[in-house]
């Protein structure tokens, strides 16, 4: 299985809290789409031996763009790209954008998945993080994309300054009434070259609170899980059959090509990244030139990845595959630095018996316990092998 990911950076205006690539402007729109086009051809050679199971446009705002700017993306993968029967083809999109004209359109080009960026129903903070939506085109937005979309993801986020929990439980609420399969939902974090950050240092914002953004993590993991969501990624959580194909991909360590400027690819060896520049990214392709830096990992980067993906994940770190894969020495070395945290209760050795081609095998998994889910992120930082090779 593999993936292609589109980045497309065009933004109706900037979200306070987002340090992700994105111009305000559409002037080079029409140059973008081509170019992007140009690219999943220059680059088909890279998956010659792949089948593409997922494609996903984000961003950035793909919804941003007009139908025959996705379908002239779209054709070109299928021109190019081997491609599976039936894809999963995923389209960020912000609820303003979202008309029923275009919802229709979206399917006839065979966007069969949405990720909708709601962030919050209620409009103090939505003026607060500057989306482009109000409360009420968040909630028509879900009342007439279900009529079209089985398979749609929303975002929330938590941790807003001055967010009760009670506020935060009937944000989970709203989402639950429409019969969204799939939620996404992160905590405010603020980057260092954001508009939130300014905010913040000038007292204009409340720095957000961690002991809040706990609460309202544990409220979201108890809540969903009670309305029969699986918890299948720290951020992540889908009723059965809905996790996101594309995004359980990326954690489980499959290739994937990214499309755009700033998009990052990965093909279990070496990690690419495009230039986080418009002018520049269009400049190179037009001269047929990719527009990349290619990092080729090193053991101890791949272990890294690992332990970071699988700890965020329901399907842990494998112990054996850490032996198999990486070496005795890094088996040792995790065992070292988890040992902490298993004996914190942080951390657990999940042991279950697997029977592979008529051999019975023991399969020890690391996870987080549902007390150090919050703190994976941390935790997996203090197991990284930080000697480089």
């Amino acid at each position: 299985m593999s993936g292609i990911y589109i980045h497309i950076p065009f933004c109706k205006q900037a979200c306070h809290y987002c340090d992700f690539h994105f111009s305000t402007s559409m002037k080079k729109k029409e140059e973008m789409v081509l170019a992007i086009a140009k690219e999943l051809q220059m680059r088909k050679t890279e998956f010659k031996n792949e089948v593409v199971e997922t494609i996903y446009f984000g961003g950035g705002t793909p919804s941003r763009l007009q139908i025959a700017d996705l379908r002239l993306q779209i054709d070109s993968i299928y021109k190019n790209y081997q491609v599976a029967k039936n894809p999963e083809i995923t389209l960020e999109a912000n609820p303003d954008d979202l008309s029923v004209e275009y919802l229709i359109e979206l399917l006839k080009i065979g966007v069969n998945r949405l990720s909708i960026g709601i962030q919050s129903f209620f409009e103090d903070d939505l003026v607060m993080m500057n989306r482009a939506h109000n409360s009420a085109e968040a909630k028509k937005c879900l009342e007439e994309a279900t009529q079209y979309f089985d398979n749609i993801s929303l975002d929330l986020i938590y941790g807003i300054p001055g967010m009760s929990n009670e506020k935060w439980k009937q944000n989970i609420e709203t989402a639950l009434s429409f019969g969204i399969p799939h939620i996404s939902s992160y905590a405010l974090t603020v980057e260092p070259k954001t508009a939130l950050n300014k905010l913040i240092q000038t007292g204009k914002i409340a720095k957000p609170n961690d002991e809040s953004a706990q609460e309202h993590f544990v409220i979201l993991v108890e809540t969903l899980e009670a309305n029969n969501f699986i918890h299948y990624e720290l951020s992540n959580f889908g009723k059965p059959n809905y996790f996101s194909k594309n995004n359980s991909a990326y954690w489980l360590g499959k290739k994937y090509i990214g499309i755009g400027p700033s998009a990052h690819s990965y093909d279990g060896i070496s990690r690419s990244w495009n230039v986080s520049n418009n002018s520049l990214y269009l400049k190179s392709i037009q001269e047929n030139k990719l527009p990349n830096e290619i990092e080729i990992l090193s053991i101890a980067d791949r272990y890294n990845e690992y332990i970071m993906t699988g700890l965020r994940t329901i399907w842990g770190v494998d112990l054996n595959r850490i032996e198999t894969e990486f070496g005795k020495k890094y088996l040792d070395y995790l065992h070292q630095q988890a040992q902490k945290f298993l004996d914190d209760d942080l951390l657990e050795i999940i042991t279950s018996s697997n029977a592979t081609f008529g051999r019975n095998s023991i399969e020890k998994i690391l996870k987080p316990t549902p007390k150090g889910k919050f703190l994976t992120d941390g935790i997996a930082s203090d197991l990284f092998y930080l000697n480089l090779e």
